[in-house]
């Protein structure tokens, strides 16, 4: 069977679900939103842009790359492609405190790419996946609009994004309470919906693991190899090249998953690639930040 010709058990609830779940992370997101935490960028230049090029360079780069020597099927490789455009994943704040990183560097990072990922997404997504003749062809073939796509992204990101900052402004009190605690919801009802997903198509999960396995094991160990050893290029502190490496491979998948249910009829290829990133780069992670976090040496850091 061809991987694309799959439909994974999901009806238009379950799309709706997807885009509420993406739509509840980001306004968590929202409630620490910071002034001070794009201002942390320009402050600290150096750090910020070596973790903004490995996330939205090195990293797309390095998976056109992979696309080009494994040559993977052309659903596959466009699911790869749009995974490397989300923006990072509200996991790697956990996991660089976890690693013992830079976590003010983290936080920033991650509140700059949920803030224009309405924009970027869809803008890499297109771009990325123009470059190579495999993902090109077949974008012409589904013919998907960017513009629809920017426009839906940016009603389920941006939406959300002022809510929360409002709330945040409005209920000060309360959003020092309860912000926590629906950063942790969300991360929960996520993890439980990926892998209710994966129980309730596992039959096309088992039949197609061999690939799905090998490509997004080499593509996060890219991302994570690449972020670290561009920090150490720079000759950046071990803790700013832990959050760096964490950041540009800890990516938001549901949006990826949100799209592909969205906008490619739940497309086997793609949709299968979102779903296995999300459940693996959550045990990498916290695989190599556990790593970190006993391997850390005492006192500074350098």
């Amino acid at each position: 069977m061809d991987i694309n010709s799959v439909r994974l058990n999901f009806n238009k609830d379950s799309v709706y679900l997807i885009n509420a779940l993406v739509g509840f992370i980001m306004f968590g997101i929202a409630l620490e939103l910071k002034l001070q935490d794009f201002k942390h960028l320009l402050r600290y230049p150096k750090p910020a842009f070596v973790g903004l090029f490995s996330q939205y360079i090195l990293l797309p780069v390095a998976t056109l790359l992979i696309i080009w020597v494994v040559n993977p099927h052309p659903g596959l490789a466009l699911g790869m492609v749009l995974v490397a455009a989300c923006p990072g994943g509200n996991m790697s704040n956990f996991f660089t405190h976890l690693a013992k990183g830079n976590l003010a560097l983290s936080v920033s990072l991650t509140t700059f790419s949920s803030a224009f990922a309405f924009l970027l997404t869809p803008i890499g997504f297109f771009f990325w996946g123009n470059l190579l003749p495999l993902t090109r062809e077949y974008l012409k073939s589904i013919s998907v609009s960017p513009y629809e796509i920017l426009v839906s992204i940016t009603v389920l990101l941006v939406v959300p994004l002022i809510l929360g900052i409002l709330f945040q402004k409005l209920f000060p009190k309360l959003t020092h309470t309860v912000k926590r605690a629906v950063q942790r919801i969300s991360i929960l009802l996520l993890a439980f919906f990926i892998v209710g997903a994966l129980v309730t198509n596992w039959k096309f999960f088992k039949e197609y693991i061999h690939l799905l396995f090998g490509l997004v094991f080499i593509m996060n160990l890219a991302g994570l190899s690449l972020g670290y050893y561009f920090g150490k290029l720079f000759r950046l502190p071990l803790s700013d090249r832990k959050t760096i490496a964490i950041e540009t491979g800890i990516q938001n998948s549901s949006l990826g998953l949100a799209i592909v249910f969205s906008f490619f009829d739940g497309l086997g290829g793609m949709a299968m690639i979102c779903a296995w990133w999300g459940i693996w780069h959550l045990l990498a992670g916290a695989a190599i930040a556990t790593y970190w976090n006993k391997t850390a040496p005492k006192g500074l850091e350098s």
